[in-house]
């Protein structure tokens, strides 16, 4: 992967990490992991303490292995489970758009998970410069 590409993702993995951070932090945080699980019960969404947990932890977890490049196909993989119970569970019934609470705003979070995680780091991933030292390893 060229440098170019490589900055690029960065700059992709930064943007959507930070975001995932910001929603698990408030999901642990400003709201509490009470209220989260709370108002999962409310929107009847199965297994709420379960899915509180999954949805705070997977989220800024998930946020911060983005950022670093770490494990990229398994925590897209994670976020966009998350990001399916979200639009099944709290938006699909208020139509596209996000003004309206709509399932807009994660239906792009999807695909960008999609662009970012299942492609190579390049060199400012964890997941990249391992790679890219195994494969040197193993021409020698």
């Amino acid at each position: 992967m060229g440098t170019s590409r490589s900055f690029t993702s960065l700059v992709a993995r930064v943007i959507l990490g930070f975001i995932f951070i910001m929603h698990g932090w408030q999901k642990l945080h400003t709201n509490g992991i009470d209220a989260t699980q709370a108002g999962f019960m409310k929107m009847d969404v199965p297994f709420p303490e379960f899915s509180a947990y999954y949805a705070t932890y997977v989220e800024l977890v998930g946020g911060i292995l983005l950022i670093l490049g770490i494990l990229m196909p398994l925590v897209s993989i994670l976020l966009i489970a998350d990001m399916i119970g979200a639009i099944i569970y709290v938006h699909a019934d208020k139509g596209f758009w996000n003004f309206d609470g709509g399932y807009e705003f994660p239906l792009a979070l999807i695909a960008a998970l999609v662009a970012v995680g299942l492609v190579d780091t390049g060199r400012t991933g964890v997941d990249g410069f391992v790679t890219s030292r195994r494969r040197r390893r193993s021409e020698v």
